[in-house]
């Protein structure tokens, strides 16, 4: 069993003035205490998580806390992107023609390779395409 955390999971977590921030936080409680198996993000989802995190709290601190923990985290598995990957997230951005990211169809390409169950997000495009966890 496996879990991939996207970006408003983190950003949710860290930022107090998020709608989800208490969600978030109980959803990362959740992976750190094991109860979807291993944890994964990717390079594409930290750089979104540092960018927005900095983005919306002006806080510079906050935003390298942030990525500190990612990369410091010995539960969640940053995930760099292989061109493997960006080749089948491409052409997965230009079959599902759905209102999804680039950066959510590099997610998807390695929740498949990986063979990963879930996905911890509160964005409901990835509805339908893979177990959502909000």
């Amino acid at each position: 069993m496996a879990i991939f955390i996207d970006t408003g999971i983190f950003t949710g977590a860290y930022n107090i003035r998020d709608r989800y921030h208490q969600r978030a936080k109980s959803i990362l409680i959740d992976i750190i205490e094991g109860k979807y198996g291993q944890a994964y993000t990717s390079d594409y989802i930290f750089d979104e998580a540092i960018t927005l995190t900095l983005y919306k709290t002006k806080n510079i601190e906050l935003a390298i806390k942030l990525g500190e923990c990612i990369l410091g985290s010995t539960i969640i598995e940053l995930v760099h992107t292989s061109t493997v990957d960006f080749e089948n997230a491409w052409s997965l951005f230009k079959k599902l023609r759905k209102q999804l990211s680039f950066t959510d169809c590099i997610s998807l390409a390695i929740i498949k390779r990986l063979k990963i169950d879930y996905i911890a997000s509160f964005d409901s495009d990835f509805d339908g395409l893979v177990e959502r966890i909000s």
